[in-house]
Formats: C-alpha cells, structure tokens, sequence
C-alpha cells in the first residue's frame, strides 16, 4: 500500500497483476441487470461522493435474485470474482450495492484480502452500542417481509432481532415500480413515503433512537427522513464515507 504524501518516498513502486486504474480506494459492486434510476444521494451514483470510486457489476445480481432470503450460486460466484477484479485494482475495501447482498457476506470475506461492507445493516450493532438500554434502531428497508427472514440479520452482527424494528418500503407505490425493475420512479413521492413510514415507525415504537436506512437509494432521503423524526440517521453513505477515512488516513496539519 503507497501512500503519496507531499514528499516522495525513496522506494519502489508496483503495480498488482492485471492493475489498469490506480487512486481508487473504494470499489462498489453494482447490479448488472438494476431496472430503476440512480439520483444523487444513491450509492449508484458517484456523484454521491467527495472522492472517487470504481464501479463494477455483475450480471447474475437483479432485485429478483438478491432481495430474497435465499442464496444464488451463480450471484455468490460473481461477487467474488468482481471482489477480486477491485482488488487487483488497488481497492482497499469493497461495498456491495445492495443491503441484501449481506447475505453472502461469509462466503465472500473468506475469498478476499480487503475488508468488505455488504450491508448498511452492519452499523447495527454500533449504532446500539450507542444508545441507552433498551432502546432500538428504526430499519427503512426495501422489503421487510424479506429482510425479517433473511441471513443478513445475523450476518451483519445482528444477533437479537427484537432490537431492531423494521418498516417495508415494498408498500409503496414507487417502490414497487423500483422492486419490479420498471426503469422510473417519482423520487419525490418516493421521500414523502418514506418520511410518513419514519413517522408511523418512531410514533408507534417510543423505544427507537436512531434510524438506519438499508436500500442503496435511501441516501437521497437521508435528511429529509431526519428532519422528520429529529434523531441520527444512518445509511449506506455514512457507512461508505466511515470506511473510506479509514483506509485512507489524512494527515493532521497544523502546528504546536
């Protein structure tokens, strides 16, 4: 790993096998086959991102074949390869562009070198750390009938599911057109669904103190969500943004 600072280190510098792009530390693995609009906010989109990152995606990967409690073979092969394809471009961490995608979190990490962020869910059990017993996390997610179901949970560290609480977005109605790969949204109907959900979920449960918003898209609501119930949110971008200052570590300037 070379880190160029304001002065040049007398030493080598390689290139990995295959290495065609350098200065990409975050590695995003996408749907190939996506059927819905990527807006600002949207991990899709890399205009979401004060530094730069590589996309690549993998064909078998659709909301049909992800979103679901069940494992595809052919999707858990190709995210390996794609995880090894941002490795030998220099990725020091790779994400993948759906919360579900958490599902093959095991059988990945044990087949690459740099770390890997599969779900937005994985702030989970820091976010709780953070609040006064007895409290919960709201989850705002794709499909809640799926996601209570599915290996993610555990996989993400969530070992006790009754401390999460989660609303489906699959109820409404532009998110069925996004789950049915239809190609458009309304991205402000979108928001106000998932503000009065927000509302509906902190109104009903007094117990929830923080917020994580799971679906890759929800990033662009993130703030209108907290206007609405006044307390942290958490999503995609700040997990992203969290592992990027890691494996990038800025230099303090400064004098003493």
């Amino acid at each position: 790993m070379y880190t160029y600072t304001q002065r040049l280190r007398d030493e080598e510098v390689h290139s990995l096998e295959g290495q065609v792009v350098s200065g990409v530390a975050i590695g995003i693995i996408l749907f190939g086959q996506a059927g819905y609009a990527m807006p600002p906010g949207s991990v899709e989109n890399a205009t979401s991102f004060k530094y730069p990152v590589l996309y690549t995606a993998i064909e078998a990967a659709s909301v049909e074949s992800v979103v679901s409690p069940d494992l595809d073979p052919a999707v858990l092969s190709e995210l390996i390869e794609a995880g090894k394809y941002l490795q030998r471009q220099g990725c020091r961490a790779i994400i993948g562009a759906c919360g579900f995608f958490g599902n093959y979190l095991p059988e990945v990490v044990t087949e690459l070198d740099v770390p890997c962020f599969f779900s937005s869910l994985m702030q989970v059990p820091l976010i709780l750390n953070s609040l006064k017993p007895g409290q919960k996390v709201g989850v705002l997610t794709a499909n809640g009938e799926v996601l209570s179901g599915a290996p993610v949970l555990k996989n993400c560290g969530i070992e006790d599911p009754s401390q999460v609480i989660i609303s489906g977005a699959e109820v409404l109605p532009e998110m069925q057109k996004i789950l049915a790969g239809e190609g458009h949204y309304n991205v402000y109907q979108l928001e106000q669904g998932l503000v009065q959900l927000a509302r509906n979920l902190v109104e009903e449960n007094p117990e929830v103190g923080a917020m994580l918003l799971e679906c890759t898209l929800f990033p662009t609501h993130g703030r209108a969500v907290q206007e609405a119930v006044r307390m942290p949110v958490y999503d995609f971008v700040t997990l992203i943004d969290w592992v990027y200052s890691a494996v990038v570590r800025k230099a303090f300037p400064g004098y003493i």
